[in-house]
């Protein structure tokens, strides 16, 4: 597939650039430079990211930040079972436990929320720092609800984290998730003060708590550019509708005119 030429491979992460260097050099390069366009397309672009990691794993399977890599491409474009392939080699070869939520929200997206719940008791989960057992009681949660357990969802996200008035990157998701639960289980006045505290923390609009209150509210928004296309529409219509009467009158004067020679023939 091609890389645009500026992308060197250099930008990739430096434990990933030591990972490659278990490689000749111009294979390392041409794998860093797919994993740096997997890196760079897989939010706006996964499928193209997809692709990319692919090449990457048939140039370097045997590395586990590549088989990290694809297996985030797969779960970018929701192919849940070739993602979860991908994570556990990668956690065999590096032998840690970050990837265990995302291998649980994994068994989650093959309808095995069972699965995923009996990863949360597991030893791993006490292994992880505080972002990854944040997001291990996120996937918990989710996992409750699949199986239509809303109360236990709710008290799963109920936690020294949620109650904290610290912001951490994951502060936002966590209140979020917790207020479209107490939503769903109808509690409403309380969901929407979990949905504000989720908009205070969301600095780089990581969830769409705002539109969440404003449809609460009963607010609704208008797309400025769609805004902006109609009333450009509705000019033309109206520049066309002036056009149009203009032409008529027009028509209408020629027609004078006509009848203005006919008498005079007659008369002659």
């Amino acid at each position: 597939m091609p890389i645009p030429p500026e992308v060197t491979g250099e930008e990739i992460d430096p434990d990933v650039r030591q990972e490659l260097m278990s490689l000749p050099k111009g294979l390392a390069e041409d794998v860093s430079r797919n994993l740096v366009m997997v890196a760079q397309l897989i939010d706006e672009d996964p499928e193209k990211a997809y692709d990319y990691s692919r090449v990457a794993l048939r140039l370097a399977s045997r590395v586990a930040a590549v088989r990290e890599a694809a297996g985030f491409a797969a779960y970018a474009t929701q192919k849940y079972s070739e993602a979860l392939a991908e994570f556990r080699a990668a956690r065999r070869m590096s032998g840690g436990v970050e990837l265990w939520p995302v291998m649980a929200d994994c068994e989650r997206g093959l309808n095995r929320p069972e699965r995923a719940l009996a990863m949360a008791g597991e030893p791993e989960v006490q292994k992880l720092d505080k972002a990854g057992q944040v997001e291990m009681r996120l996937v918990a949660a989710g996992a409750r609800r699949d199986l239509g357990q809303l109360d236990a969802a709710i008290v799963t996200l109920q936690s020294p984290e949620l109650a904290s008035s610290a912001v951490h990157p994951w502060t936002a998701r966590l209140r979020y998730a917790y207020a479209d639960a107490l939503l769903a289980a109808g509690r409403e006045r309380e969901a929407r003060e979990w949905f504000a505290k989720a908009l205070e923390a969301d600095k780089d609009g990581s969830t769409d708590a705002s539109d969440r209150l404003a449809e609460m509210d009963g607010i609704e928004f208008v797309d400025a550019f769609d805004e902006d296309e109609r009333e450009a529409e509705e000019r033309g219509e109206a520049l066309d509708a002036d056009a149009d009467a203009d032409l008529d009158e027009d028509e209408d004067e020629d027609d004078d005119l006509d009848g203005s020679d006919d008498s005079v023939g007659d008369k002659s």
